[in-house]
């Protein structure tokens, strides 16, 4: 099983202030940090979002088409989606500050979503920006996904409530997925390489964000916030889900804020490992080599020698039978990719959603 479920019984009404006096906010330790006897998991700006969701009706989707009439979802060869929050209409309040991805009524017929099996909601977090959306027992999104930035400094209780925030829009769901990028076990944050910085990806290191990180349970606070059972994975680990065919092995990676990598083994998921945090080159990490921060910095030519390197290093590494990319730098990639290498969709890490709840229950 990947991840256990948490809050598996009926749904019951959460009622929580937008100030929770239970959380440890001293002046020596800024951030909400866990003790026995307060609420480990919230923090000062805590919400519930359990009575918006009974209350919501679901929204009817748009689901484009191929030729042979299957659905197909939303990717960058989609001009109608507007993945960018710079291209998203948002007020300065961040509670209006989701980008919701839309389409012309006009531009496609509407379908309903199917009534048959679970809607899972699926959230993708990232370094620079929270994006989720919700599946039908199918696979298929029921809504344009939306998307906010990732604020910094984030303890564990702010990205909680921005969670909460991001989804309130969505419709109904009974179960979540969810991508993290760090490590991750039994819903337990291991490591959270971009939330322990003072400011950002980058930025420097701030002891009592790592201190509020290490050994933080997420699945359990988003379990209660959004009242619904949770599993969470490594955000790379969650996009192989949906690329791999279940043949050999196959290996995901990610191109986006940082590195992300997992591999499977006939369609099982191996162990996570933090390639990112590894040497590359020159003394510098993959995560430092190939990150955002450094295809801003050099340019795309030499981003994509450095990607192409990172291809052969895989290579040897695991000897995989077939490489899938993805990420939001993954559009990036120009360097010549061999046979057993390809270009994934941008939303495999929302796709992937209903592939850890398939994966959890064998």
């Amino acid at each position: 099983m990947i991840g256990p479920a948490a809050n598996t019984g009926p749904p019951r009404p959460v009622t929580r202030s937008t100030t929770d006096a239970g959380t440890d906010m001293s002046a020596r330790n800024k951030f909400p940090v866990a003790a026995a006897n307060r609420n480990p998991i919230f923090g000062a700006h805590s919400v519930s979002v359990a009575s918006a969701r009974t209350a919501r009706a679901p929204v009817v989707p748009f689901v484009a088409s191929r030729p042979d009439g299957s659905p197909m979802p939303f990717n960058d060869a989609d001009p109608r989606e507007a993945i960018s929050p710079r291209r998203g209409r948002r007020s300065s309040s961040f509670t209006r500050s989701v980008a919701i991805m839309t389409s012309p009524a006009e531009a496609s017929p509407l379908t309903t979503p199917t009534s048959i099996g679970s809607t899972t909601l699926v959230i993708d977090i990232g370094g620079t920006g929270l994006k989720a959306s919700v599946l039908d027992a199918r696979g298929v999104m029921v809504t344009p996904r939306v998307r906010i930035p990732t604020t910094y400094p984030c303890p564990p209780g702010d990205l909680v409530a921005h969670l909460g925030q991001l989804v309130d829009p969505l419709p109904t769901f009974d179960r979540v997925s969810v991508g993290f990028p760090g490590v991750v076990r039994g819903g337990v944050i291991s490591s959270a390489p971009h939330f322990i910085t003072a400011h950002g990806p980058g930025t420097r290191i701030d002891k009592q964000l790592k201190a509020a990180w290490n050994q933080f349970d997420l699945a359990s606070a988003l379990s209660e916030s959004l009242d619904r059972p949770v599993r969470i994975v490594n955000d790379a680990d969650l996009q192989g889900l949906d690329a791999i065919t279940g043949t050999g092995i196959e290996v995901a990676i990610t191109l986006g804020t940082g590195l992300g990598f997992s591999v499977f083994d006939n369609g099982h998921l191996g162990p996570h490992l933090e390639l990112a945090h590894h040497r590359f080159r020159k003394g510098q990490t993959y995560d430092e080599q190939v990150g955002n921060h450094a295809r801003k910095k050099i340019g795309k030519r030499r981003w994509n020698k450095r990607i192409h390197r990172l291809i052969k290093n895989l290579q040897a590494l695991a000897f995989y039978d077939h490489l899938y990319i993805g990420g939001g730098n993954a559009r990036h990639v120009t360097c010549k990719l061999g046979p057993n290498v390809t270009i994934i969709d941008k939303n495999a890490a929302i796709l992937g959603g209903l592939k850890l709840w398939e994966q959890s229950s064998q």
